[in-house]
């Protein structure tokens, strides 16, 4: 029988050999991991774009319990394969069109490998000079491809942060707006603070509005029309404004969007900056998707105003090969952003922060940690150059022009809103000389919508704007070329024949 003694020396010798991060298991397994990702990538296509689980199939193929006793790397990775990667919807698909793309790169993976081995939490700038200095020169590098004021630099009066998504640089600057506007009026009036966008803004802005604290009847949603191709109408604005001011409320916030989700509608920025200087409305731009492109020149009109705004954000995981996550977001008064969001516990306190000579992050954003995220954003730049990343964006839009072109050459579909940057928004609408009277447009375009997903080859997405529904294909997955898009359409038309001939067989 064992001893006590022998039991502790026994349990204690285990406990030894416990190495969670050995270097030489660790370079094994990531060799084991980087193949195993490489087949992924270069297997993709034979995968659904659109995972067709059941809901729940996870769940009914695992123990109740976690393991007891460890178990191979080997086993997890092949469960991962046989797991996983069913209930996986594939983002990274060159079939990929739903939405807006997830793009990745080979910079931005060893980006994001780095980022993970130094695992830095950088919140304030002792807790990683390094990360905190190279963000900021990120920041203004990627500044000056958009070619912003130097408003928005930190060479100059403003600066820049890397939030996570969007939704994060709403609230943040919503909340600094809010406070800008509280310490002027008193905080027990909080129920007057109105906020504005159009009811083509993103759903993350009403979020973000609870969250701060304003009231849901406080949010204004304006509508658009397709007549400004559902862009934000500046008058609509003014009247609003004017409205509320006069019936004794505080406009606080106007959220424009550079390139919509439905439809990649485009709010006109330079005709709203009268309107926000007047009545001191903070002024955002949201060009979460969009953004990217006005590297290109022929795209930078898009920001035209862009010097009169308080601030802007894009999202570079979506359209500039970073992964996600990886939000912009330039700011022209940081000290605004920075009273409304700074913490200063004793813990945290030391001499380089209390200089005022150096940036703490912490005081830019929601959370305390934070990521290094401007690893992969740096790489990416290096190892492309600006060239590269204007190439690539080209390159997706005219395969969206080429998609764009066999809608308008086929007349049972048409094209519902203009084409901007590289989405297009259509439906199938066959004429009376091929369907039958009083065909329900909508329905037969929502069962052609499911008969596409349900294949696997392609995955795409809907929209309903203006009371129309319409189907959305995003050219931009990085692996995508032509001869996918290409695809895409003759499913897109087989499909539509096969449902004809069957609504045909049913009259």
């Amino acid at each position: 029988m064992e001893s006590l003694g022998d039991a502790k020396f026994t349990e204690t010798s285990i406990l030894n050999e416990f190495k969670p991060l050995d270097p030489e298991e660790f370079r094994k397994q990531a060799y084991q991991t980087i193949d195993f990702i490489v087949d992924y990538y270069k297997n993709i296509e034979t995968h659904p774009v659109l995972s067709q689980v059941k809901p729940g199939y996870f769940q009914s193929t695992l123990p109740s319990t976690p393991p007891y006793k460890p178990e191979p790397f080997e086993k997890i990775l092949k469960d991962v394969q046989t797991q996983i990667i069913p209930g996986m919807t594939n983002w990274l698909s060159p079939n990929f069109f739903a939405y807006f793309p997830a793009t990745v790169s080979t910079a931005a993976f060893m980006g994001e490998m780095l980022s993970t081995c130094f695992n830095s939490v950088g919140f304030n700038w002792l807790a990683s000079p390094a990360a905190t200095e190279l963000e900021m020169v990120v920041m203004d590098w990627f500044a000056d491809m958009l070619k912003l004021p130097s408003t928005f630099k930190f060479s100059g009066s403003g600066g820049g942060v890397i939030q996570g998504t969007t939704s994060e640089a709403i609230l943040c600057t919503l909340v600094a707006a809010r406070d800008r506007a509280l310490d002027r009026i008193g905080s027990n009036n909080i129920g007057k603070l109105i906020v504005y966008g159009s009811d083509q803004t993103h759903s993350t802005f009403v979020k973000a509005c609870k969250i701060a604290g304003i009231l849901a009847c406080n949010i204004r949603s304006l509508p658009t029309t397709i007549d400004l191709d559902f862009s934000l109408c500046p008058s609509l604005v003014c009247a609003a404004v004017e409205a509320d001011v006069a019936n004794g409320f505080v406009p606080i916030y106007l959220c424009l969007t550079v390139g919509t989700t439905s439809s990649n509608a485009v709010d006109p920025i330079d005709q709203f900056s009268d309107v926000a200087t007047d009545y001191g409305i903070w002024l955002h731009v949201d060009a979460a998707y969009a953004g990217s492109a006005c590297i290109c020149p022929e795209f930078r009109h898009y920001l035209n105003g862009i010097e009169r705004v308080d601030s802007l954000s894009l999202s570079p995981h979506k359209w500039f090969l970073t992964y996600l996550d990886c939000c912009c977001l330039w700011v022209k008064n940081p000290s605004l952003l920075i009273r409304a969001l700074s913490t200063n516990p004793e813990y945290l306190k030391n001499k380089p922060s209390e200089s005022n000579l150096v940036v703490d992050y912490k005081d830019w954003q929601v959370g305390t940690g934070r990521k290094f995220r401007s690893l992969k954003l740096w790489l990416v730049l290096r190892s492309y150059g600006v060239e590269n990343l204007q190439s690539h964006i080209r390159s997706d839009v005219r395969m969206a022009e080429m998609f764009e072109d066999f809608v308008r050459n086929d007349s049972q579909f048409e094209i519902v809103v203009p084409r901007r940057f590289a989405l297009v928004c259509f439906r199938w609408n066959p004429d009376s000389s091929l369907a039958p009277a009083g065909i329900n447009v909508e329905i037969m375009n929502r069962k052609l919508l499911d008969w596409i997903n349900s294949t696997g080859k392609i995955y795409m997405t809907h929209t309903i704007v203006g009371g129309v529904y319409m189907l959305r294909l995003a050219v931009g997955a990085t692996l995508t070329e032509e001869p996918h898009v290409i695809a895409a359409w003759n499913l897109i038309k087989e499909a539509a024949d096969t449902l004809l001939v069957k609504v045909m067989q049913i009259c």
